[in-house]
């Protein structure tokens, strides 16, 4: 079977992709299955694209991918996704506040209008370095992978938009305020799916010959699940970037008073990144159930087939995860933030579901990997069933998951950009471990 992987967005929520997908790679080797590539289809949205574009630019051999997004998210810093500097901060942020309070009465602020809170130029130059997109063809020649999918949402003509590049020719589709179209994927294109809105700046990209301006592809994606289908995906893993649902139970309220910006700022981002996937699953799975009801005969008569999903999804709430690790960001980030209602650390913490997807540090970042480790070994059977794999006990220890990817275990940052550097001159592109980006 044609098996889909969709990958969600959520800014450096998206850490917890690495670690799902690092345990998958580990039950696939238990399994003894080495050489193929577990995805055919791959679909990412906002920085889910960038996992995705990695994962398909390697398609070639799996393990080494999931090491080189291990190496980096457990590496990365927020200066390498944004301008997190004094000087930065203000040129951007600090700008764009006083726009939005006194912009109004100051024509100068009128003539130069900040674009976003955040300038996110050293993420372009991070993925033109990381993501080898001019590799896809040879992915998809080589018969590595059948597809793969980056969706962005159109400030210019409020459509939400899927590209796509495939080994085999396929139809574009069109639905109510979605639509998709066969491109040539680019660095462009990554930036646009994961510029969360007010956050980061919009990218411009050709649409049919016409430039549109696209933003967070989270953004009226009302069926996530739809472009891994249409690309012929027949099974389909969806790795979530927040919990699905919540368990029931008392719900505990403090009296905090009026919401501050953080707070509605973080409820706002929470619906565009993580109800739309929880509504489309629960979708898939009516149409499923429906669907085993028709006789053979009906069956026939229906366009719709049944699509095997599996999704997993944090066990754990990422906002008091993040609330845990406030204090890692940068000074002048926590100093901003401080200004729309971000303050405190751990149970005292405050507007921790905004810092969630701005929290791009290591000791956060690490945690998520660790957890989305942890999430999907604890679910070895139902991984085992989805593939198809032959179920085996554990062969080895935890210690052993990380064998391939032991570098970042023991150089620090400021040493693997050192190596990263003397690494990229004597073979002629950037490596990581053995992972050629």
């Amino acid at each position: 079977m044609r098996t889909g992987l969709i990958l969600t967005g959520g800014g450096a929520r998206a850490a917890y992709q690495v670690g799902v997908l690092a345990g998958i790679a580990q039950l696939r080797r238990d399994a003894g299955i080495l050489k193929t590539n577990p995805f055919q289809v791959i679909a990412g949205t906002s920085a889910g694209a960038i996992n995705a574009a990695t994962l398909g630019c390697q398609a070639d051999d799996f393990d080494s991918a999931v090491d080189g997004l291990m190496t980096i998210w457990e590496g990365i810093h927020a200066e390498q996704v944004y301008c997190a500097d004094s000087f930065g901060v203000i040129k951007t942020g600090a700008r764009w506040m006083t726009m939005m309070s006194l912009g109004w009465a100051v024509a100068r602020w009128r003539r130069t209008r900040p674009r976003s809170l955040l300038d996110n130029e050293p993420l372009r130059r991070l993925l033109s370095r990381w993501v080898r997109l001019d590799r896809l063809d040879a992915m998809f020649q080589a018969g590595h992978l059948d597809a793969l999918a980056v969706s962005g949402s159109s400030y210019t003509s409020g459509q939400h938009v899927t590209f796509y590049q495939s080994a085999r020719k396929v139809a574009p589709w069109l639905r109510h305020q979605r639509l998709a179209v066969e491109a040539q994927l680019t660095v462009g294109h990554l930036l646009a799916s994961s510029a969360i809105p007010f956050i980061f700046p919009a990218e411009e990209l050709d649409l049919d010959g016409q430039m549109e301006w696209f933003g967070d592809g989270s953004m009226r994606q009302s069926a996530p699940i739809s472009p891994a289908v249409h690309l012929g995906a027949e099974r389909v893993l969806v790795i979530g970037a927040g919990r699905m649902h919540e368990p029931p139970g008392r719900r505990v309220l403090a009296d905090t008073g009026h919401p501050s910006m953080a707070q509605i700022a973080g409820h706002a981002l929470s619906n565009i990144f993580l109800d739309a996937l929880a509504v489309d699953v629960e979708r898939l799975q009516r149409i499923n159930k429906t669907l085993s009801l028709l006789t053979p005969e009906a069956l026939q008569k229906t366009p719709l087939r049944p699509i095997d999903v599996l999704v997993i999804a944090p066990s754990r709430r990422i906002d008091d995860i993040a609330a845990e690790h406030q204090g890692s960001l940068p000074a002048p980030m926590r100093a901003m933030l401080r200004s729309v209602g971000v303050s405190g650390e751990g149970k005292s913490a405050s507007g921790s579901a905004l810092t969630s997807y701005l929290l791009f540090e290591p000791s956060f970042t690490c945690e998520l990997i660790n957890l989305g480790l942890s999430d999907t070994l604890a679910r070895r059977a139902d991984v085992q069933r989805f593939f198809g794999w032959p179920a085996q006990a554990p062969k080895t220890s935890r210690a052993s998951l990380r064998r391939r990817n032991s570098f970042v275990d023991t150089i620090r940052q400021s040493e693997f950009e050192a190596a990263e550097a003397a690494e990229a001159a004597a073979s002629g592109g950037p490596t990581v471990s053995g992972f050629q980006f």
